[in-house]
């Protein structure tokens, strides 16, 4: 599977020819200044919550290239509302199939509102199925029990964690979120982005490395099979 990082917790998987885009929040973000949005492919976007450092960008993005947007029922009518007629809501403990892949929507303990402090539903987390590996998308969220279910529904060939702290799980808890659902490969996100969430890359790595667990850090703008 390829995969593309696009900064914060935005990134593409390439599954089948298809390509998926996770929280897309990139034109704000001054560390991805070098990204051109409208560059980005996408034939589906998912949406972990609306927040917008998960959503900024995408009503731009849907309304360009027309992709599906798969998301919780509250940022599909707001999506609706604003002229994207391309949605599938879902919600958690959903599954349902597209083309080539599978989505289960998992658990997230954090909150979701618009930019203008509307409830933007239940913050989710995904698990995409792919007829060769499976992985698992957190969302933004703390540490929770409910990540042991996971194992249970799929087996991973990686996890995507945010790992910067303040507003989701830190190094610690991401450590103890990739033994929960029995990974041994961990992409960070939502590190670094802004002064609240800051990490030291180095002492992240030793510490999954500790742990047998391999930390992957992507470069913004960096493409990597996994």
């Amino acid at each position: 599977m390829q995969l593309t990082y696009y900064g914060h917790s935005c990134f593409a998987a390439l599954i089948n020819g298809k390509h998926l885009l996770f929280d897309p929040f990139v034109s704000a973000n001054e560390k991805a200044a070098a990204i051109d949005i409208h560059q980005i492919q996408a034939d589906y976007i998912l949406v972990s919550h609306a927040h917008a450092d998960h959503f900024l960008d995408c009503l731009s993005i849907a309304l360009r290239t027309g992709a599906k947007v798969i998301c919780s029922w509250e940022v599909h009518e707001w999506l609706q509302a604003k002229g994207v007629h391309n949605t599938h809501p879902m919600n958690v403990g959903g599954k349902c199939t597209f083309d080539d892949f599978t989505v289960r929507c998992t658990v997230a303990q954090h909150s979701s509102s618009f930019s203008d402090g509307m409830y933007g539903g239940n913050a989710m987390g995904f698990i995409v199925y792919a007829e060769s590996q499976s992985f698992y998308y957190s969302g933004d969220t703390a540490l929770s029990v409910e990540m042991q279910l996971i194992p249970g529904w799929a087996e991973l060939s990686f996890a995507v964690l945010p790992i910067g702290d303040n507003f989701t799980m830190g190094i610690r808890d991401a450590i103890h979120a990739a033994q929960f659902v029995k990974t041994t490969k961990v992409i960070g996100v939502h590190f670094d982005t802004f002064e609240y969430i800051t990490i030291d890359h180095q002492d992240a790595i030793r510490a999954f490395e500790n742990e047998k667990i391999e930390l992957i850090l992507m470069d913004i703008g960096e493409t990597r099979e996994v």
